[in-house]
C-alpha cells in the first residue's frame, strides 16, 4: 500500500474562491488604496516577507470584530470542499489547512461548513481600539519572512510518513511548493511554479482536486 497523503491546502483564493483577506483589509482601510498597492508591489518583486506586509497592512487597517466578523461572512468557501475532505479522510489522507490569512475568519468558515475539526494553522489578529495587531504563532520555524511558513507544515507531515501534496493560488504558496512532493496549483502559483521548472497539475476546484486525488490514488494502488 502507498504511503498516505498529506494535503496542505491553503485557504485565500483557494477553499475560499475569493480572497477574503485581501478584500478585508481593502473594505477596512478606506482611502489608502495606493499604499495597499505600494505594498503589495514591494512583496511581489521581493522587496519584503508576507510577514512584513501582514504587520503593514495591519496598520491601515480600522475595524472591531463584529463589522470584521459581519463582512467576511458574506463570502463562501468552495462547495466542493467539504466533500473533498470526507473523501480523503474516508481513503485514509489527511487535509490541513495552512494560511497566511487570519484565523477569525478562516475559523468561523471552517466551523460555518461543519469543519471546525479541520487541522488549521494561520496568522492571527487581536482588535484593540479600532485597530488590529497580528499575531504570528507559527512564525518560528519557516523560512523567517513567511508569517506561517508553509514549507514547515510540509516538512512535519513528511517526518510523520505521509506524501505531501500542497493545494494553493498565490505566491504565499511558494515556499510550500518548491519542496512539497506533489503541488496543485492555479493563478499566480502556477504561473510561478512554471517559470521555476516545478511540475504542477493545474485545477479550478475542488470538485478536480477531489477528482485529482481519487485517480492517483486508484493509480498507486491505495484503498
Amino acid at each position: 500500500m502507498s504511503a498516505r497523503r498529506a494535503f496542505l491546502c491553503d485557504f485565500d483564493g483557494t477553499i475560499s474562491p475569493r480572497d477574503i483577506g485581501a478584500a478585508f483589509v481593502e473594505r477596512f482601510s478606506p482611502g489608502k488604496g495606493d499604499e495597499r498597492h505600494a505594498l503589495l508591489e514591494r512583496w511581489k518583486r521581493g522587496g519584503m516577507g508576507h510577514r512584513e506586509l501582514t504587520i503593514a497592512e495591519c496598520g491601515l487597517v480600522s475595524a472591531g470584530p463584529d463589522e470584521a466578523l459581519a463582512f467576511t461572512r458574506t463570502f463562501e468557501i468552495d462547495p466542493h470542499f467539504p466533500g473533498f475532505v470526507a473523501e480523503a479522510r474516508a481513503r485514509g489522507d489527511a487535509v490541513m489547512v495552512v494560511s497566511e490569512g487570519f484565523e477569525f475568519y478562516l475559523a468561523d468558515q471552517l466551523e460555518r461548513n461543519g469543519l471546525g475539526d479541520l487541522p488549521r494553522a494561520s496568522n492571527r489578529v487581536r482588535f484593540e481600539a479600532g485597530r488590529l495587531i497580528p499575531e504570528f504563532p507559527h512564525g518560528e520555524n519557516g523560512c523567517g519572512a513567511c508569517g506561517n511558513c508553509k514549507a514547515q507544515h510540509v516538512h512535519r507531515w513528511r517526518d510523520d510518513g505521509y506524501r505531501t501534496v500542497l493545494v494553493g493560488d498565490g505566491l504565499s504558496d511558494r515556499c510550500g511548493a518548491g519542496v512539497a512532493d506533489i503541488v496543485l496549483a492555479r493563478g499566480f502559483l502556477l504561473k510561478w511554479c512554471a517559470d521555476e521548472g516545478l511540475v504542477a497539475h493545474p485545477f479550478e476546484s475542488f470538485a478536480d482536486v477531489a477528482a485529482w486525488a481519487q485517480g492517483s490514488a486508484r493509480d498507486q494502488g491505495s484503498p
